[in-house]
């Protein structure tokens, strides 16, 4: 059992029942009133967030979630349904748009990921917080546009947008944060 001083973000807990993962966690002490924790919930089997605020003597179950490596295959279009193989069995099983979620945005074919199975079945996906990606389509850049805080619009290998420096050109590889979808650095 955990207490509220153990809830920190990317923590991962039991919730009505349900797996969830702390996305936003906010101590706070209010004199005789006792500490509280001001958290945003995310439900790891369909996405749903909920805001929540735990008492000080309130004690949560953390969840218990294995992490397996799998590797992603493809996506078929109608329904959106994302499909992986285990590497020691070689079995291949499926994910749903709304078990991947914005993760979806960021699959390469072929590349490896972390699958978290909760009751032995396969929930959601985890990645890197940062990814290498190749840039396949951005305006040019024009000279002298070098030390700017101005971005871009910029298409990734995967289709995913996000934004770039002006000095950024189609086929550079940049990094890109997974939790937000934002340009990190120039790789």
């Amino acid at each position: 059992m955990l207490t509220i001083s153990d809830l920190k973000i990317g923590t991962k807990i039991i919730f009505n029942d349900e797996p969830h993962q702390v996305i936003f966690a906010q101590h706070s002490k209010q004199g005789r009133a006792g500490a509280v924790l001001r958290s945003k919930l995310k439900n790891l089997l369909n996405g749903a967030t909920v805001d929540h605020t735990f008492a000080g003597a309130e004690k949560i179950e953390e969840a218990e979630l294995q992490l397996k490596k799998a590797q992603y295959l493809y996506k078929a279009e109608e329904p959106p349904v994302y499909f992986f193989m285990d590497p020691t069995d070689f079995e291949q099983f499926s994910l749903t748009q709304k078990q991947v979620a914005e993760n979806g945005k960021f699959l390469k074919e072929g590349e490896e990921v972390d699958i978290l199975y909760y009751d032995g079945e396969a929930i959601n996906i985890q990645l890197p917080i940062k990814i290498k990606m190749k840039i396949t389509y951005t305006e040019p850049g024009f000279k002298g546009n070098s030390a700017s805080t101005v971005q871009k619009p910029a298409t990734l290998e995967t289709g995913a947008q996000v934004n770039v420096p002006l000095f950024i050109k189609e086929n550079d590889e940049v990094i890109v944060d997974t939790r937000d979808g934002s340009y990190v650095e120039r790789a």
